[in-house]
């Protein structure tokens, strides 16, 4: 199966949830699948300390998602650089994610598709 790359460059809740969800799915799938949080949207992937928004029943939330994307397989990558304009330490991120930078994903991108939410 072919890997899939997602590049995701916004934080509002739709973008997050359909580039998750189709992270999830692919690598349930058995595609090598990566998650490149770019600048500003390192932020989505900080542990949700204020409420969700309101889902219909039995949608999980952004936290639920960042689980079920780790437990699939799913390689979160945080920006370097966003990560250091926001002040933000990669210890702040959900487990697991690792700091990168874009020439590195794409340096490694291979036969991979590539996505941009």
């Amino acid at each position: 199966m072919t890997g899939l790359t997602i590049l995701l460059v916004a934080t509002d809740d739709d973008r997050l949830r359909a580039a998750l969800t189709l992270a999830i799915s692919n690598a349930a799938l058995g595609g090598r699948t990566r998650l490149y949080a770019h600048e500003g949207a390192v932020s989505a992937l900080i542990p949700a300390t204020a409420p969700a928004p309101a889902l219909p029943a039995g949608q999980p939330g952004r936290a639920d998602l960042l689980v079920m994307a780790q437990d699939t397989g799913v390689e979160l990558i945080a920006c370097q650089t966003g990560l250091a304009q926001a002040g933000i330490g990669i210890d702040q991120l959900v487990p697991g994610v690792v700091a990168g930078g874009l020439m590195g994903v794409l340096a490694d991108l291979g036969t991979d598709r590539l996505i941009t939410f």
